[in-house]
This record gives C-alpha cells, sequence and structure tokens, in this order.
C-alpha cells in the first residue's frame, strides 16, 4: 500500500514534468490543497496548477529526480532535486523536500518546502 502511494507521487510529478495538467489534476481530489514556504499559505489545487501553467511558456524541460522517499498509511514524504532548463539556455535546480497526503488512493494535500535557486541550500 504504501509502495502504490510512493509510486503515485512519482506519477503525479511525471504528469507536471510534461504539463499534463488534466492528468495530474485527476490524481487529486476535488478540495485538495497545497502550501508552500512562501508565506502565502494555502491555495487550492486548481490554483497551484494554474500558477504552473502560467509559468511553463519560458521553461524548455523540467525533470524531478526523487532522492528519497518515506511512507506510511496515507502518507509519503520524499525529498526531489527539481532541474529546469529555460528556453534562454538558463538552467537551475531546486531542492525541495514534499509530504502528500492521500485519501481514497488521491492526493489531498501538499506542502512543499522549497530552497529557491541561489538562496541558501542550493
Amino acid at each position: 500500500m504504501s509502495q502504490d502511494l510512493e509510486e503515485k507521487a512519482v506519477a503525479y510529478l511525471r504528469r507536471l514534468e510534461r504539463a499534463d495538467w488534466p492528468g495530474a489534476r485527476a490524481m487529486c481530489s476535488a478540495s485538495a490543497t497545497v502550501w508552500h514556504n512562501d508565506g502565502k499559505g494555502d491555495s487550492t489545487i486548481d490554483e497551484n496548477m494554474a500558477g504552473m501553467a502560467s509559468q511553463v511558456d519560458a521553461i524548455e524541460s523540467m525533470r524531478y529526480d526523487v532522492t528519497r522517499q518515506f511512507s506510511r498509511p496515507g502518507e509519503v514524504l520524499q525529498q526531489h532535486v527539481l532541474h529546469v532548463t529555460m528556453k534562454d539556455g538558463a538552467r537551475f535546480d531546486m531542492r525541495a523536500a514534499v509530504y502528500f497526503g492521500f485519501a481514497d488512493g488521491l492526493i489531498t494535500r501538499i506542502e512543499e518546502y522549497a530552497a529557491l535557486p541561489g538562496g541558501s541550500g542550493d
């Protein structure tokens, strides 16, 4: 069961890499929420995906490399590095720890603690 949730967390990220917003959204509950350590508080999954979609035009490619995962029933905690190449050739890596909460096989909560490129931890 926990392995299945770990695979679902990775499958969600793979959909984001391809800008498959409908596919990623289908993996989430209707009331899923997202929190980032940017001080803005919670957002809905739809608000979060709209924000990502608005930035994708400038991105040539992005890849999530999962470096560590831990799970227990209904939860996955992972560390990953997001590698981004922009269309202008710029590249950056962003390290993050992400919590995924699940219910009935769907993502209900995402909490992302990210070190912004150029900041501490980069």
